[in-house]
């Protein structure tokens, strides 16, 4: 779209750009084609346009993908959108505001992109909400105001690092692509904007730590970054003790910490007893026969190398919105590792009976207590449950949770709608038993 076609549209919805929305349409079809290019869409693609304005991005958008949804927080422009595709049906267009927009629905639409020209008053918020971990986006192209895009891309030591550069460098690996000069915009700016490309940081090449923890520890210090961090930390563990384990001087101040230390500070103040444990390969099983009956005990290596019978838990958390709760299971974990599972499962020890095991196992990966366990049912052993006997349980629970970062990325609660959308387009997304722990919990439970 040139300049006259961004103003007809501008002039067909009745909107004057506005300077406290950040509207600075973008007028130059030859950028526009270009910024598209760098999101690479795959016809399976699902995109999602943050900010699409008059459209500059979207007309080149939409005939690559598999899905494409807007998010505009102008009513105006999104009545335009829904006027302008209507004979569209893979465009889907939102009036909301792309900070509070639910990113949710998105992981039954893998793999999804994301795009924006977004406003610079909002921009932090946006990528907040949509490139948070665990999130579904594989790869982003945002066009900001350069001194933004500095501020992300700032390191360790620069006047600019700060919690934005840390909220987005934990994640993603940001690379600045091109400026782009104010006259490519109208209203001009006095400006200029950067186009910067993000990838997802390998999840390997950092320790397993609690996002939501580091978020907090890093907002505490940066609250008065020219003061020694040690100062808005929690009393224990000791700091000098924390700051020998990290590998930082005692008087160190936020900004002098890189990605790993500030994942090293997070393990060090992670209260869970299992927050470094992936796995427990010399725990004790029971080997039991088609019957559920004892035969023996072995290890859990012995008894995954050997393919034996054995006994597990999953448990179900609901909340008072009837969201269910599932968890990304860590990359260190030795089977099924990164994808989706039930909120809480596990072995039953050696010796150990199905509820006192479901029990001590919403605990250990929840943080739950004493709260009501509803048995639903049994699976018998298969390949698909990896030879267990499985028993599923429900329970309800409305608060935060506490698990271990070695053992789970995540946790998010989805609606059981979400969740059925989402098994039958992407089982590969989920352990290979969760498909029929699901079934039986909607057969047995009025969701």
């Amino acid at each position: 779209m040139n300049k006259t076609q961004i103003l007809d549209v501008l002039a067909e919805a009745g909107v004057s750009p506005s300077k406290a929305l950040g509207q600075n349409f973008l007028i130059d079809e030859n950028v526009a084609k270009w910024i598209v290019a760098q999101l690479d869409i795959a016809p399976d693609d699902c995109v999602v346009e943050v900010g699409p304005g008059t459209g500059a991005l979207t007309e080149h958008i939409a005939p690559l993908c598999r899905k494409l949804i807007l998010v505009e927080y102008d009513a105006r422009l999104a009545d335009y959108h829904r006027r302008r595709w209507a004979d569209s049906p893979h465009v889907c267009v939102h009036h909301a505001d792309g900070a509070g927009w639910d990113p949710r629905p998105l992981f039954a639409e893998q793999p999804v992109k994301f795009i924006g020209n977004l406003p610079y008053s909002a921009g932090g918020a946006i990528l907040q909400n949509f490139l948070t971990s665990p999130c579904a986006v594989s790869r982003a192209v945002v066009m900001l105001q350069k001194e933004f895009i500095d501020r992300i891309l700032a390191q360790p030591g620069d006047e600019a690092f700060g919690l934005l550069s840390l909220r987005v460098q934990m994640d993603w690996v940001p690379r600045a692509l091109k400026t782009i000069p104010p006259e490519a915009f109208s209203p001009r700016p006095k400006i200029d904007s950067t186009v910067m490309l993000l990838s997802p940081r390998n999840p390997l090449e950092l320790p397993p730590y609690d996002h939501r923890l580091a978020d907090e520890l890093m907002r505490r210090c940066f609250a008065q970054r020219r003061k020694q961090m040690h100062k808005q930390l929690p009393a224990e563990p000791p700091w000098e003790q924390v700051a020998a384990q990290v590998g930082i001087a005692p008087q160190a101040r936020p900004e002098e910490l890189g990605l790993a230390q500030w994942a090293a500070l997070t393990c060090a103040y992670d209260p869970h007893p299992l927050a470094g444990v992936a796995q427990r390969d010399e725990e004790l099983f029971d080997v039991v026969d088609a019957a559920d009956r004892v035969l023996r005990r072995a290890t859990r290596r012995e008894v995954h190398e050997g393919g034996l019978m054995h006994r597990a838990v999953h448990i179900l958390v609901f909340n008072k919105n009837r969201d269910c709760l599932l968890q990304q299971r860590s990359l260190l974990k030795d089977r099924h590792p990164g994808v989706w599972d039930s909120s809480a499962a596990g072995h039953v020890d050696a010796g150990e009976d199905y509820d006192s095991a479901a029990r001590r196992e919403l605990e250990e990966e929840l943080g739950i207590r004493d709260t009501k366990l509803l048995r639903l049912g049994t699976l018998p052993p298969s390949e698909r449950t990896g030879m267990e006997h499985v028993a599923v349980y429900a329970a309800l629970h409305t608060g935060r949770v506490y698990y271990p970062a070695a053992e789970i990325s995540g946790v998010l609660p989805f609606s059981p709608e979400l969740i059925d959308a989402w098994l039958a387009r992407r089982p590969q997304d989920f352990a290979n038993s969760f498909a029929a722990v699901w079934q039986l919990v909607r057969r047995e439970v009025q969701l």
